[in-house]
């Protein structure tokens, strides 16, 4: 038996509403786990950089990054206290946080 997440899509369609249009913005996402959702929004956003703390959903998110993606989508195993961020960049248009509490 398959697990499926979210067959109505609710989560993705309120995220989406929430956060309105991701074209060609920054997105920060807190908690990325195995990258469930990160893929779901990613083609819509000019970069995503994505954080959590699990080294193992982490290392599972990596290698899931559709190919199209990788150039846009960076993915850390850092947890959001120990994130530093980067000086040079730009900062981020908008946070995203799912199941993270």
């Amino acid at each position: 038996m398959s697990l499926t997440f979210d067959p109505e899509r609710n989560e993705i369609n309120t995220l989406l509403e929430f956060a309105r249009d991701l074209h060609g913005k920054r997105v920060f996402e807190i908690g990325a786990g195995d990258g469930r959702l990160t893929w779901r929004y990613a083609q819509r956003a000019g970069e995503v950089v994505a954080i959590d703390p699990n080294s193992d959903r982490v290392a599972h998110a990596r290698e899931a990054t559709p190919e199209d993606l990788r150039s846009r989508v960076t993915i850390l195993d850092t947890p959001l206290e120990a994130y530093q961020l980067d000086d040079q960049a730009p900062l981020f248009d908008v946070a995203l946080m799912s199941w993270s509490l």
